[in-house]
């Protein structure tokens, strides 16, 4: 018989954290080139979002193919499994880069998008396995893991870029070559730490808990009308598509303007720091306030940073408003999960949250392809308005929520 301890969470959520951080630094640095390689490869600025969009549908449907199997496989060998299949997916866009194959690219990034499903699923097992008014905490300690990625990642483009070159390839294929070595470095860490398995641990807390627990999954029709999963399914998805498809296009924005690679890297990093760095704060402020007030400044904050960010194309007033952008997606990502794991039980959570993030995915990618369109027809500006436009819907969800709310910590 598993007994749960807050040792025992902690060392899971370390690991699960450090698995974040190597994945993280990954998957940053391909996005910090991503609309670049897109552009040149495709040679058309239209299509420069089309690698970013590729990526999130292979995240997009990983993410609910390793949630569903987790039930069977376990978490620890699922997210592994999900690590593996980045490796090989990571080595088929190196190839394409290499061979300046457009098709052989976006092929890679599908399979790819595996591993960054894996290393996002990993928050949902961190908050299985801590009692819920710390679910928010472990979330964010998680999520923390992207600061490592959000200063490591974009400065590693340019170091592992001229070891690509020293092969004689494009410097666009060096981030590549960082996610096949994390990936690696990953699937060793979750198989060393994550004994005994988050599942269940997660079964045993639901067995200690003094609330019935549901012992049979609710089915979609049924959770589709519980006002808790809705509102955080729609505001993880909609904080996660403005975020992506500002972001993915803001480096091509930046080359426009005639910005070095080392200036749109330095634009990244405090976009993503703003993403990841105050991830504790923000759990902290989840299980205190509530989820309803941390998601409503996440959303105030994203709207504000959207239109901000098309006003000058100078590097410091673009890296204070992606750095607010990542902030408020922060906000809402963190208190968004915390959220739909309190509305779920054991059973229902990893087939639930791996749907949740096959709509994030999905979402993103529709994102990322769209802004490249709406990029090469209308410009960045156009782009900004629209982010804002699209976030405005999180706030009176809010106030929906808050008058059939379930659960007193959803504020």
């Amino acid at each position: 018989m598993i007994e749960p301890s807050p040792r025992l969470a902690r060392r899971i959520t370390l690991a699960l954290l450090a698995v974040q951080s190597l994945g993280s630094a990954g998957s940053i640095g391909v996005a910090t080139v991503a609309a670049i390689v897109g552009a040149e490869l495709s040679g058309r600025a239209s299509l420069a979002g089309a690698p970013g969009a590729t990526y999130q549908v292979g995240v997009a449907f990983a993410a609910l193919l390793w949630g569903t199997l987790s039930d069977r496989l376990g978490r620890r060998n699922a997210l592994s499994l999900g690590l593996t299949t980045g490796v090989i997916g990571a080595f088929g866009a190196l190839l394409g880069v290499v061979t300046g194959s457009f098709g052989l690219l976006l092929l890679g990034l599908v399979v790819m998008g595996s591993g960054t499903a894996s290393v996002q699923l990993g928050r949902f097992a961190a908050a299985e396995v801590n009692p819920v008014e710390r679910r928010g905490r472990a979330v964010a300690t998680v999520v923390l893991g992207g600061t490592f990625g959000s200063v490591v990642g974009p400065t590693l483009v340019a170091p592992t870029g001229a070891i690509a070159t020293g092969f004689g390839w494009s410097e666009l294929a060096g981030p590549y070559l960082t996610v096949m070595v994390v990936y690696l470095l990953s699937i060793v860490v979750l198989q060393l730490a994550l004994r005994p398995d988050p599942k269940a641990i997660g079964e045993a807390i639901g067995r200690a808990s003094p609330a019935p627990t549901r012992t049979i999954a609710r089915p979609l029709r049924e959770l589709v009308r519980d006002p808790m999963v809705v509102t955080a399914v729609v505001t993880v998805v909609l904080a996660h598509a403005v975020m992506v498809g500002l972001m993915q296009m803001t480096s091509l924005h930046m080359r426009d303007h005639e910005h070095t690679l080392a200036g749109i890297s330095l634009v990244f990093s405090s976009h993503t720091f703003g993403m990841f760095a105050f991830s504790v704060v923000t759990g902290q402020l989840a299980d205190r306030w509530g989820r309803i007030p941390v998601i409503v400044t996440g959303a105030l904050i994203l709207i504000a940073s959207c239109l901000a960010a098309p006003l000058s194309p100078q590097l410091v007033p673009l890296a204070v408003a992606l750095f607010g952008l990542g902030i408020g997606w922060n906000m809402c990502y963190v208190a968004g999960s915390a959220l739909l794991s309190d509305a779920l039980s054991p059973v229902e959570k990893a087939r639930t949250q791996g749907l949740n993030d096959l709509f994030v995915g999905l979402a993103g990618a529709s994102a990322i392809l769209l802004s490249g369109m709406l990029f090469a027809g209308a410009g960045y500006a156009v782009m900004g308005i629209t982010g804002a436009a699209l976030t405005v819907p999180i706030l009176p969800l809010m106030v929906w929520l808050r008058r059939h709310r379930a659960d007193p910590i959803a504020g």
